[in-house]
């Protein structure tokens, strides 16, 4: 029985007549030139990871609601607009979710109900804001946000209790959420290329803080405790 296949790199545009194993557990179409996907695909109710990335999908089907064992799933680097509400019904999908380089204007509120995920991304789009109710993201260990257009971060930010890593380079933030210093477990906070002029004052509680990283935040003043936070062990760049 296959329950791998690989189809990645092959410059194809479509997929006639491909016979998909009912034990199918791993697909990867990643660097292709396909617009759409048939949909005996999301009839594979056993696939755990899935690779679209790299191609050229504007759209993806509801029934991908389907997929109840998926844990991996990229669909980064296409053309998407919009995700169907489907997405955040997928209880599997615990692994990884990648959305980035693509045309989302709106962070799928959707996928606040992943409450296993642990790895999102979803840099490289046009999100300028993100829903007031982040919540639900309850196991999410990384986020990754840079190169989007966005201008401010809700207060729910700070109910992300496992979250070990924040990637939000290339924005427009000129403050950050209070909430913030709730992050308990954050490592590494990555600032570059916004336009902070300063840090909230609840930063300092973040004692696990590895890597703050500040640099290109052109009128950003320097607090008085950053000092104190490199004494303590964390590499802060300027």
């Amino acid at each position: 029985m296959t329950t791998r296949l690989d189809l990645s790199g092959q410059g194809l545009t479509s997929l006639p007549g491909l016979a998909l194993s009912a034990s199918l557990e791993y697909l990867d179409l990643y660097d292709n030139q396909l617009t759409s996907v048939p949909e005996e695909l999301w009839s594979r109710s056993g696939l755990r990871v899935l690779n679209l990335a790299a191609n050229r999908l504007t759209s993806v089907s509801p029934a991908i609601g389907s997929l109840r064992h998926l844990h991996t799933l990229d669909l980064g680097h296409n053309e998407l607009s919009a995700l169907p509400d489907e997405l955040g019904e997928l209880p599997g999908l615990t692994e990884y979710l990648y959305l980035s380089d693509n045309r989302l204007t709106e962070f799928p509120v959707a996928l606040c109900s992943l409450g296993r995920l642990k790895y999102l991304g979803c840099t490289d789009n046009r999100i300028s804001t993100l829903p007031e109710n982040l919540s639900g993201l309850t196991s999410l260990r990384e986020l990754r946000l840079y190169n989007n257009g966005l201008t401010g971060l809700p207060e729910s930010l700070g109910t992300l209790s496992s979250l070990r890593e924040l990637h939000l380079r290339g924005n427009r933030l000129t403050s950050l959420p209070s909430s913030i210093g709730e992050l308990s477990e954050l490592r590494q906070l990555d600032l570059r290329e916004n336009l902070l002029t300063s840090l909230p004052d609840s930063l300092p509680r973040l004692s696990k803080l590895d890597k703050l990283d500040l640099r290109w935040n052109k009128r950003f003043r320097e607090p008085a405790w950053l000092s104190d936070f490199e004494a303590r062990g964390c590499m802060v760049l300027r």
